[in-house]
């Protein structure tokens, strides 16, 4: 990554911190979660120019985030996913190519997050939306090692929504919906460097959220 995307990065993490709760009340909830991939492109390129975007399964992902809220509506989090087996392991008949149980995705972002408590001193939830910016590596391997590229550190963003719903003071669950993208280098965009590329999905995930 250049200096410059790493210059943008720092500069919108930047923001992210600033918005974060700085008091000391501020609540701090850790949610493991597993969930599922679904609706997305792999954007996988072969040699030669073969092309195999489609070919991600829609399996488990799992992980954990560590979000910070106070009284407010605006908080901080970081979100850490990790899904095993996201490229398909099965042969497929017009493309002649299996992918390795070793292929892999992990995500790391930092967010922000908005979200409007709602109840009083007993079980309260909070719907929130939540965005933000980080890595996404993906690791790719097949059997007949036909990939141009097999490990890649992209920058890439998450954005989606959903709720936590805690039934006694401190314990609770939460689930939501993100997409995911990543970024791709941009001779076109001068001030960024980045563009969109073709890797992208959607995660549904659910957790059990401990409040501390």
């Amino acid at each position: 990554m250049s200096v410059r995307k790493w210059l943008v990065t720092a500069t919108i993490f930047t923001a992210a911190l600033a918005a974060a709760p700085r008091t000391a009340s501020a609540d701090w909830t850790i949610t493991p979660f597993v969930g599922w991939n679904f609706s997305g492109s792999a954007d996988v390129s072969g040699t030669g120019g073969s092309s195999l975007e489609n070919q991600f399964e829609k399996k488990i992902d799992y992980g954990v985030s560590l979000t910070g809220m106070g009284a407010g509506v605006v908080g901080f989090e970081l979100d850490f996913g990790y899904s095993p087996n996201f490229f398909e392991t099965g042969t497929a008949s017009n493309n002649n190519f299996a992918f390795t149980n070793d292929s892999n995705v992990v995500t790391l972002t930092g967010n922000a997050i908005v979200g409007i408590p709602v109840g009083g001193h007993g079980p309260s939830i909070r719907p929130y939306v939540v965005g933000g910016v980080g890595l996404i590596r993906s690791n790719v391997q097949d059997f007949g090692q036909t990939f141009d590229v097999t490990t890649k550190n992209d920058f890439g963003f998450d954005v989606g929504g959903g709720v936590m719903g805690f039934f006694t003071q401190n314990v609770g669950l939460r689930g939501d919906f993100r997409y995911f993208r990543s970024f791709r280098g941009s001779e076109s965009d001068s001030v960024t460097g980045l563009a969109l590329s073709n890797f992208h999905y959607w995660r549904g995930s659910v957790g059990l959220a401990f409040k501390f």
